[in-house]
């Protein structure tokens, strides 16, 4: 068992570990729902927009907290909810000349899963799909889990991260 005095993505893995461990069992089948929108740019300038950091530039009130890494696959970091809930994502995979990115996700007594976005090049700039594939730890979270899926709040979402990035691509220099 790592000490107090362990690199920090040692402590940052042994806490998902235990908070995993602490979770009531609760047998569910995962469950995902996929959307797409178009963007006025090309996957190079929109790629970046898809990290942790790049997030800022458009999803209002993201302040993620950079636990290890950067942008690279095993990089971690974590997210508070306005409740103060915390949120811990993983970097599964980052490869922007290729156009994706997937994290997997730990949201504190509620949900995990997997969110994984691609980008596309399109006639006028790119398309971009975002999957989320989510399992409800307990019944809140199985709560969460259906109504974040739901076909209206999803579909509602995506125009949201259309509109917002496309704004933040606006704003950019190319």
């Amino acid at each position: 068992m790592p000490t107090p005095t362990a690199p920090l993505p040692q402590r940052a893995a042994l806490a998902v570990l235990l908070a995993l461990a602490a979770i009531p069992a609760m047998a569910a089948e995962p469950r995902s729902r996929t959307g797409r929108f178009r963007l006025p740019g090309a996957c190079a300038r929109v790629m970046p927009l898809l990290t942790a950091r790049g997030e800022r530039q458009w999803a209002e009130g993201w302040r993620p907290e950079l636990l290890s890494g950067g942008d690279g696959r095993g990089s971690v970091f974590r997210t508070r909810h306005a409740d103060g809930r915390a949120t811990v994502w993983i970097v599964v995979d980052y490869d922007p000349a290729a156009g994706r990115v997937s994290y997997a996700r730990l949201a504190e007594g509620s949900d995990m899963g997997l969110v994984d976005v691609r980008c596309r090049p399109a006639p006028g700039g790119s398309t971009v799909q975002v999957s989320y594939t989510l399992t409800g730890l307990n019944m809140q979270g199985a709560a969460f889990v259906d109504a974040f899926l739901a076909e209206a709040h999803y579909a509602a979402m995506m125009q949201e991260w259309r509109a917002a990035m496309a704004a933040a691509l606006q704003r950019r220099p190319r």
